[in-house]
């Protein structure tokens, strides 16, 4: 459909832009108060495999970094760069990788530069403990929310309508590209996954004037600005209530198609909005697409899809009241966070500290 490749077109391109930077003054304090970073409950020390005498590989992806008082930190550019290192490698750091991992038997840390671990966190090494996993988590969160609040307004204003007809110079306020145009103010909002995405987003949401519902894996403690916090297994039931249904779940074996027909049908009580800035694997893509179709989601936003990338003749494509971007949320991001977090984390490692953003293998993020 023409106007969804056309949104796909200007989103990425508005998202390849740099945000602001952040100031000068901003410090790991800040960042760690500002995105409620965590450390993990083990210090590096207590590793066995922790030796902050080998080489810390970095992925170079135009961070800069101080000296580290003379630790042998080494910056690569590739993959086939960082494996001959890996030999003496004691952390890696923008990889993860299998045959990285297995060419260096002395790693006792992984970083990854993104937050999504579901693609190499079922190493041995990482369920084992032998290696500790940390990520990007909550990094990005800002912009992602902001990407989520973008597609529902697009979608609650019929704007897709009015990107697609623009080469006419129509000036056109009728039906039907006023019908069912509506206002988020007074909505209720669903997120699922009230992690460093989701708070973000409800966070958002519960701005605009709307309620915000919740689930979490964990527990039901959520900030003040969501009205009800649900556990996983209320998903069906707080569907029913939702105008707008944002997802953030991360891809797990629990999660995965966690959301399908019996979960469409729930949701079809308000007929909502479907956005979802999580995982694609999460969905049942022919049980989104059929209820999509027969009207039981009023449209929706989709910044991931199953597959990935979805193919040209994928009937997703083909629907009116759909969005789709190439999975580019996060784009656009401050990298500031990133570095400060790349470097304090490796202060930490060579301290031998506990780190900040660690991964539960067993959980999957």
């Amino acid at each position: 459909m023409q106007v969804t490749r056309a949104i796909v077109a200007i989103g990425a391109a508005v998202l390849l832009l740099a945000a602001t930077p952040l100031s000068a003054e901003y410090t790991i304090d800040h960042l760690v108060d500002d995105a409620g970073l965590r450390e993990g409950s083990t210090a590096m020390r207590d590793v066995p495999s922790w030796d902050p005498s080998r080489v810390v590989v970095v992925r170079d992806i135009g961070f800069e970094l101080p000296d580290f008082d003379g630790f042998n930190v080494v910056v690569v550019s590739s993959l086939e760069e960082a494996l001959t290192q890996a030999g003496s490698a004691g952390a890696v750091i923008g990889f993860c990788n299998d045959e990285l991992l297995e060419a260096a038997p002395y790693a006792s840390w992984v970083q990854i530069y993104w937050a999504g671990v579901d693609g190499c966190v079922s190493s041995p090494k990482f369920m084992s403990g032998e290696v500790v996993l940390t990520n990007m988590q909550k990094m990005s969160s800002p912009v992602i929310a902001e990407h989520a609040i973008a597609m529902m307004f697009a979608l609650l204003r019929k704007l897709p309508a009015y990107i697609e007809d623009r080469g006419s110079g129509e000036w056109n306020a009728s039906e039907p590209y006023t019908r069912g145009m509506t206002t988020a103010q007074g909505k209720t909002m669903l997120v699922l996954g009230l992690g460093g995405i989701g708070t973000e987003i409800a966070r958002r949401g519960s701005a605009l004037g709307m309620r915000v519902i919740a689930t979490r894996n964990s527990s039901r403690a959520g900030p003040d600005f969501v009205d009800y916090v649900g556990l996983s297994d209320e998903i069906l039931t707080l569907a029913k209530e939702a105008d707008v249904i944002v997802n953030a779940l991360p891809l797990t074996d629990k999660t995965r198609g966690l959301l399908g027909e019996e979960f469409f049908t729930a949701a079809q009580a308000r007929v909502p909005y479907f956005i979802n800035v999580g995982r694609g694997a999460t969905v049942d893509t022919d049980a989104l697409l059929a209820a999509l179709r027969d009207g039981r989601l009023a449209g929706a936003g989709l910044d991931v899809t199953d597959p990935e990338p979805l193919p040209p003749a994928h009937g997703l494509w083909q629907a009116d009241n759909v969005i789709i971007t190439p999975h580019v949320s996060g784009r656009g991001s401050d990298p500031n966070r990133r570095r400060l977090l790349v470097i304090e984390n490796i202060r930490r490692y060579l301290a031998g500290d506990a780190l900040l953003n660690v991964v539960d293998a067993g959980r999957g993020y």
